[in-house]
């Protein structure tokens, strides 16, 4: 099966580990009121200009860049991306695929995860406690696409003990909640 897309879909974790983004420690430093109204800024709009986020925090240019820069370099902003609408790319069927393994041991998890993160199909991947594994959130072409990637690159792998697929009519993602700026100091 061919790559879906230019570059793999699934391919969005930290530079810091190129296959997996797990929730890390807490930042360097504590996020005060400034932060927090840059944060929820930048969440809404991730292109709005520093020019325009210094004006709103009430900064020099200059010096909300720093705070910009420091919050990345502490993992805060995990990284920018583009929202694409899959169906214009040619990819009309979304779906999430439950995986249950066979073996609950580390090398089952690292070797399944690390395919399964591979797939340009995959957009997010969930490694879970419970009953399910994984879930994997794919994007596809059509049902026939959906149906080959579910036979070769998931019943088809050793580890896997059995797949539920369940299809996604619709989809909406929403940002973080952010504490308020205003009730910040008093943390």
């Amino acid at each position: 099966m061919g790559r879906v897309g230019v570059r793999p879909l699934g391919g969005r974790a930290p530079a810091k580990d190129p296959l997996i983004r797990v929730t890390g420690p807490l930042p360097a430093h504590p996020l005060d009121r400034i932060d927090l109204l840059l944060l929820a800024a930048v969440q809404e709009n991730a292109r709005a200009s520093n020019k325009e986020l210094a004006a709103l925090a009430g900064l020099a240019p200059s010096s909300c860049l720093a705070r910009m820069r420091r919050l990345e370099d502490d993992g805060v902003i995990a990284g920018w991306h583009a929202d694409l609408e899959p169906a214009a790319l040619g990819l009309g069927l979304q779906a999430l695929i439950a995986v249950q393994l066979r073996l609950h041991v580390r090398e089952a998890f690292e070797s399944f995860g690390q395919h399964v993160r591979a797939l340009p199909e995959a957009t997010a991947v969930y490694s879970l406690g419970g009953t399910t594994d994984f879930l994997v959130h794919v994007v596809c072409r059509d049902t026939e696409h959906l149906r080959a990637l579910t036979m070769d690159a998931f019943t088809s792998r050793p580890e896997v003990s059995r797949i539920e697929t369940s299809l996604v009519f619709s989809f909406t993602r929403s940002g973080l909640p952010i504490p308020d700026p205003a009730t910040a100091g008093s943390r």
